[in-house]
């Protein structure tokens, strides 16, 4: 006879397997949660014992619970809770103690999650080649060398994008500032933790073979990056300060020679500049202050001048290109112990060249042999740092001390200044006021309309659109404007009988020379560039100058 017991039991009277299966879900989540926190607090260097030991006990105190609970969806939730809390106390202490890019359940791991493949392969594109020329294959996740290695692959590959041509790291109390160099204009950057910077700081070391160790003398090195088979070299430069360790990327690139007619020059200023390929004897001064493409100018002129029927020969400390047919030589430090910039100028001088160029010129002696040379049937090109061309002739006049000299050889001065050109993508049109016009004694009728860097546009959902011409800055390139005198026979006899220098420049008005502002104001109005980028670059040279004046 069947036991009457057995028979009121039937399969799942007492079990409910899909509350079974919900509690061997939640509970084997549980378990790889564990493993996690034990591997990951010993990875970040925090307490191990306590947060396993933490996540550990809730969880089992709820799960006890939950079995005790009558009502099965109340100790879910309670199991859930207790789990819940204590990780995401743990996630939030780990968050604090980490990179950036290494914290978890913020936005960005969120949305990296779903193109996790794709960020490796990028980061697998892009290779890093020591200064010995060795490719540094990827650092094993969670390292000291992989945190480095991905600091400076988001830092260099942005820099790329932003056609960056130099990136200065400046430390503070708390942070580091970051700035990119495009087009000559600082833009700032958000500011880099030092944690991260010493991560990077380290990287950037081993890439280039300097002192890990040494923080506070000056240290240069360089390492190259690959990118879609395109290779960029990049110049590290680091030296200490009280705030910490300054770090300065430069790309490396080989200066284009730019033809004379690609300068920027107004017709009629490349006419007479042409017109020098038939001089046979004088001195020609090309100034402007650091970094306003003087060096440029001076390859342009001398590359104007045929090298096969001339005999060219430069005197540089630091060349920044390579001339195909001309000698350039070279003053470095070793020859400071043995000869001076002047008689080295000197034996240039006495290699029978047709054409010489010197380059920065600062020395009495150097500058007589200058004008000597150009007194005894040779083309010299000079440069000088100057702010203007009446304050280029006054440091000349300095220089020489003997101005017959000066204006028997001078066959003129150009001084000038580089200014970014507006993106033709996306500048806009406007309709300056009259106020504008009247500062800057604008014609109406020939300003009717100026252009100015577009603004960002914005989507229907409010994402902001970036021009991909040029990056958000408004400006691709950058253009010369030049302030230009041409010596006649007038303003020799001027030079030579003037006693002072305003004198002098009141003759050169008289010919019709225009000043900088002048020049610069007909690119605004030709669209080329805006009239904020103008007075940003003048208004700059016209600080450094007054700056060297009260110095002197």
């Amino acid at each position: 006879m069947p036991n009457p017991i057995l028979m009121t039991i039937e399969y799942g009277g007492y079990v409910s397997i899909v509350k079974f299966v919900v509690f061997l879900i939640l509970f084997f989540s549980w378990l790889p949660l564990l493993n996690w926190v034990y591997s990951d607090s010993k990875a970040v260097e925090t307490k191990v014992t306590f947060w396993t030991g933490l996540i550990l006990g809730a969880g089992a105190a709820a799960l006890i619970i939950w079995l005790l609970i009558p009502i099965f969806i109340v100790g879910m939730l309670l199991y859930a809770i207790a789990v819940g809390v204590t990780s995401l106390a743990y996630v939030k202490h780990r968050n604090t103690r980490v990179l950036d890019f290494d914290r978890v359940l913020t936005t960005e791991h969120i949305k990296g999650m779903f193109s996790k493949t794709k960020k490796l392969d990028a980061l697998k594109d892009f290779l890093f080649i020591t200064s010995n020329n060795n490719e540094v294959p990827l650092p094993e996740p969670r390292t000291t060398d992989f945190f480095g290695y991905r600091i400076a692959y988001e830092v260099l590959t942005d820099a790329i994008w932003r056609r960056a041509s130099s990136i200065i790291f400046s430390p503070t109390p708390q942070n580091y500032d970051v700035a990119y160099y495009v087009d000559g204009a600082a833009l700032k950057q958000p500011v880099m933790p030092k944690d991260q910077m010493e991560y990077l700081i380290r990287f950037l070391k081993q890439l280039a073979n300097l002192d890990i160790e040494e923080k506070r003398k000056p240290q240069k090195g360089k390492f190259r990056t690959s990118q879609n088979k395109e290779n960029t070299d990049w110049e590290v430069i680091t030296a200490g300060s009280t705030a910490g360790e300054q770090v300065k990327l430069k790309q490396i690139t080989k200066q284009s020679i730019v033809r004379l007619n690609d300068l920027g020059l107004t017709p009629n200023q490349y006419e007479q500049l042409n017109g020098f390929r038939q001089t046979k004897q004088g001195l020609f001064i090309i100034a402007g202050p650091k970094k306003s493409g003087v060096t440029t100018t001076f390859y342009a002129l001398l590359r104007n001048h045929d090298a096969f029927l001339n005999s060219i020969n430069t005197l540089e400390k630091r060349p920044s290109a390579e001339l195909q047919n001309i000698t350039q030589n070279i003053f470095t430090l070793s020859d400071t112990g043995t000869t001076t910039y002047a008689k080295k100028l000197a034996a240039v001088v006495r290699m029978g060249s047709d054409i010489v160029g010197v380059a920065d010129c600062e020395d009495s002696e150097s500058a007589k042999i200058a004008c000597a040379a150009a007194k005894d049937s040779k083309t010299v090109y000079l440069t000088l740092e100057a702010n203007s061309v009446i304050q280029t002739l006054g440091r000349w006049i300095k220089l020489v001390g003997d101005r017959e000299l000066i204006a028997e050889t001078l066959l003129g001065i150009s001084c000038q200044r580089l200014l970014r050109k507006l993106c033709n993508e996306c500048k806009q049109a406007y309709s300056p006021n009259k106020e504008l016009l009247r500062k800057f004694n604008l014609p109406a009728d020939k300003a009717k309309v100026l252009y100015r860097p577009g603004k960002v546009i914005y989507d229907k959902r409010g994402k902001a659109s970036t021009c991909t011409h040029c990056q958000g800055t408004g400006f691709v390139g950058r253009t010369g404007v030049f302030e230009m005198i041409i010596i006649d026979n007038e303003l020799r006899e001027a030079i030579k009988t003037s006693k002072s220098l305003p004198e002098i420049g009141t003759q050169f008005r008289r010919t019709k020379m225009r000043y900088l502002q002048e020049q610069a104001l007909r690119k605004v109005i030709a669209g080329t560039t805006a009239i904020n980028e103008m007075l940003r670059v003048l208004s700059s040279s016209k600080r450094r100058s007054e700056s060297k004046a009260s110095e002197e």
